[in-house]
């Protein structure tokens, strides 16, 4: 059986089609896996953060509760950590016939800086009622 002169060379046309849509198929695939895996880690970073922040919380409450200073900076695993207290006082209860006074404690804690790509971000606050 002989080709036709217009049916020579079509194999190649189709083996180069096939070669070009599995190229790119793979390339896809590794994009989408390398995607995958920064999501991953930014996820990790932002967990990290928030435990590294509710850290600072639980401290900073420990100290209002102890009637200490509760203002303090610290870094703590490449996390830099700042804890802030507010006072406030208020008005008597009638009740009880006695002052109640409270503290609002911010916690932050921040992975690396503002734009990198590893940047990690939290904050928290809580109010504390002390006697």
């Amino acid at each position: 059986m002989r080709l036709d002169a217009r049916q020579r060379g079509f194999g190649l046309v189709a083996a180069l089609f096939i070669i070009i849509v599995i190229a790119s198929v793979i390339a896809a695939m590794t994009h989408l896996a390398l995607n995958q895996s920064a999501t991953n880690s930014m996820s990790l970073q932002q967990a990290r953060a928030y435990q590294m922040a509710q850290a600072g919380l639980e401290w900073g409450i420990a100290r209002a509760v102890a009637n200490q200073s509760c203002a303090a900076t610290f870094t703590l695993e490449g996390f830099s950590i700042a804890v802030a207290c507010t006072s406030s006082s208020a008005g008597a209860v009638a009740e009880e016939n006695k002052t109640v006074s409270f503290r609002q404690i911010t916690a932050t804690a921040q992975y690396a800086a503002a734009g990198s790509p590893d940047y990690a971000y939290r904050q928290l606050t809580a109010v504390v009622e002390l006697p």
